[in-house]
């Protein structure tokens, strides 16, 4: 991929901008969103969640992002992955992570998800996740969008990774197979997590498992406590389970219901992905440590072209130690905390608002201290009112490749699904 100049990149940032601040336009057809969830959760024998809340993933408003940006997220993403193939940088990740990440099985983890907040600097990477939902629903909200006020729209490129999202995912899943040494595709794939039917994303679960058996795999969501592991064979209600497509975020899989599927897990009777290697080589949060350290990357083999754009793009991140309390205390304001172990937002801080007593209990846990990045934003109409939302940008990749890019629209410190007129939204290159 050819990097973009960079007074390009600015030219068309500021178009982006003036889009995000002022138009309003209401692109979300939710009757053809409506009417495509419920013709895909037909397809696999299931109800169509009740409107008002599947509807509440969902942003009507788009936001604009310069190409020019997609394609320095895109060279982003691939310096991280290159970083993580340096044996040094494996040996320190591998350091701090539970033993079970020790095991290599093969598959490098389906679904990688890199969130970005954009600025007068360029993308910045927040966070790695190994288990990034929203993809499969982000498709379809991308497919039910109307034209707005701006002629740009979805560009060629987006609509043609549209097109071949299902063929992508599909392929996806088979390399993650065929790298643990499977031959053509797995019989029966699970989707495992903690009580599914709970979950917030279960919609989601459900999208997935309908493009899987529409491929021929027979696909079940399950709760893990619904495995079992006898004589070297994982199953589930008396079907063998070969490939589990993994949701939880018990990322080394140490609980005790997990027991059936650690034991498969390490003996290579099933494939699963993501797996604990592959969040601990590429999601532990410590790891965004090494990948703001530059130098200390460039030392230990990355090229300088990557190595610059780490130095630009990854705020830097340092572990909390309860020795450095004065410092961090002092510059508290100019940090976003992040417990190393957490998922998503909880237990997450900005040093803004932090208060005496929450710091005192940030010192005595695992954490990391990260340069505070402001997250973009984006205005819009909410009932008749003009208001601002905060913005993020996730790619959806494998193997350093892009499968799809989203955004969210939210308020507060943190991405939810609870702000009025956030959600989910589509991203428009321009």
């Amino acid at each position: 991929m050819q990097d973009v100049p960079q007074e390009n990149q600015r030219t068309t940032k500021t178009h982006a901008d003036q889009l995000n601040r002022q138009c309003y336009c209401i692109t979300l057809d939710r009757k053809a969103l409506t009417d495509s969830l419920q013709k895909q959760f037909s397809d696999t024998g299931n109800e169509a969640p009740a409107t008002p809340e599947i509807h509440h993933f969902f942003s009507n408003t788009p936001v604009f992002v310069p190409q020019a940006d997609i394609a320095t997220m895109e060279r982003i993403v691939q310096a991280i992955e290159s970083a993580a193939e340096l044996p040094s940088y494996r040996e320190r990740a591998l350091s701090w992570a539970p033993d079970i990440a020790g095991f290599d099985p093969g598959p490098i983890g389906a679904f990688m998800g890199y969130d970005f907040h954009l600025g007068e600097n360029g993308p910045q990477l927040i966070e790695i996740n190994t288990n990034a939902g929203g993809a499969f629903l982000n498709t379809v909200l991308a497919r039910a969008q109307h034209r707005c006020c701006d002629p740009s729209q979805q560009t060629a490129g987006t609509n043609r990774a549209l097109d071949g999202f299902e063929d992508a995912v599909f392929a996806m899943f088979q390399q993650e197979w065929q790298r643990q040494g499977g031959d053509s595709t797995p019989g029966c794939l699970a989707i495992v997590d903690d009580t599914p039917e709970s979950q917030f994303m279960f919609p989601e679960f459900q999208l997935a498992q309908q493009l899987f058996q529409a491929r021929g795999i027979e696909t079940l969501i399950l709760d893990p406590s619904e495995l079992e592991y006898v004589d070297g064979a994982l199953s589930a209600h008396g079907k063998p389970i070969d490939m589990v497509y993994n949701r939880l975020v018990d990322f080394a899989l140490e609980a005790p219901a997990l027991g059936a599927l650690r034991c498969a897990y390490l003996d290579g009777a099933a494939v699963v992905t993501p797996n604990p290697r592959a969040h601990a080589l590429m999601a532990d949060k410590r790891n965004l440590i090494l990948l703001s350290d530059a130098q200390t990357l460039r030392d230990w083999g990355l090229s300088e072209t990557e190595a610059g754009f780490l130095d630009r793009a990854v705020p830097k991140t340092r572990l909390v130690s309860a020795s450095d309390e004065a410092e961090l205390w002092s510059n508290r304001r100019k940090l976003f905390f992040k417990p190393v172990a957490g998922h998503g937002s909880k237990g997450v801080y900005r040093g803004e608002k932090l208060t005496r007593r929450v710091f005192e209990e940030i010192l005595k846990g695992d954490y990391i201290a990260q340069n505070f990045v402001p997250a973009g934003e984006r205005t819009l109409r909410v009932d008749g009112t003009v208001t601002t939302r905060k913005v993020d940008i996730r790619l959806y990749t494998y193997a350093g490749q892009l499968l799809l890019s989203a955004a969210r629209v939210y308020q507060g410190q943190a991405t939810n699904f609870r702000t009025p007129g956030g959600g989910f939204a589509p991203v428009f290159q321009v």
